[in-house]
């Protein structure tokens, strides 16, 4: 008659089950403490300041306007885009920055619908008319006044997700929560005044760039947009 072993301990299989669930329970639980300390965002705005602080060098060092420039979605969607760029000269900032953001966010939306529409739909000319003349010596006197993509070891494009941000500086009543925004560096060594919040659940984070050092901080909580 034949008698059946007992089994001892745990199978290969049994084991790799255990430690599966065991990471996903600690995964689990690191982003449950991330979500509730606002981690994510405390660690985009330190390094959206070491940005910052890189061009604000870059643009004193070269004598070129640089900017960081924000694409955030609209609406309670999270995650945004940032880059930075530098003009071919020094420049200045718009005045009027919220009717600068409303022109390009209305370009960019306008080049949107004719991008779905294939087209305007107008026939091929034979050669450039007057119209498309002057564009072209327009396009060649604001050559050196235009913006392209700046890209170094310190600074290169990132998209961030899960965190909500706003953008303020001096030129705007209310902070832009969507759409594009802009912090200007300029070639004298100094920088608009700006305060980017970020929030992460119901942790919020703000920093804060000095106009004159460049120097940036960061607070726990939301500050207060400055009155002049």
């Amino acid at each position: 008659m034949r008698t059946s072993r007992s089994k001892s301990g745990l199978t290969l299989i049994e084991v790799m089950v255990v430690v599966a669930i065991a990471a996903l329970l600690l995964g689990a639980a690191v982003v449950s403490i991330n979500a509730l300390t606002g981690a994510r965002a405390r660690a985009t705005l330190g390094e959206l300041g070491a940005t910052a602080r890189a061009l604000y060098d870059t643009a004193a060092l070269t004598g070129h306007t640089c900017r960081m420039v924000f694409e955030m979605p609209a609406g309670d969607a999270t995650g945004f885009t940032y880059r930075a760029e530098c003009a071919n000269r020094a420049v200045t900032a718009s005045s009027d920055r919220e009717q600068q953001l409303k022109d390009e966010n209305q370009a960019l939306a306008d080049a949107a619908k004719r991008g779905a529409r294939g087209g305007s739909g107008s026939p091929p000319r034979s050669g450039p008319s007057l119209l498309d003349v002057l564009s072209q010596e327009k396009d060649r006197v604001e050559h050196f006044a235009k913006f392209s993509t700046f890209i170094s070891p310190e600074i290169e494009p990132r998209r961030v997700s899960g965190v909500k941000l706003s953008v303020w500086t001096p030129h705007q009543r209310l902070p832009a929560k969507s759409g594009l925004a802009y912090v200007y560096f300029f070639p004298q060594g100094s920088v608009e005044r700006a305060q980017l919040t970020a929030r992460q659940g119901n942790s919020v984070w703000t920093l804060s760039i000095s106009p004159v050092t460049g120097q940036t901080t960061v607070v726990d909580g939301e500050m207060e947009i400055p009155k002049s």
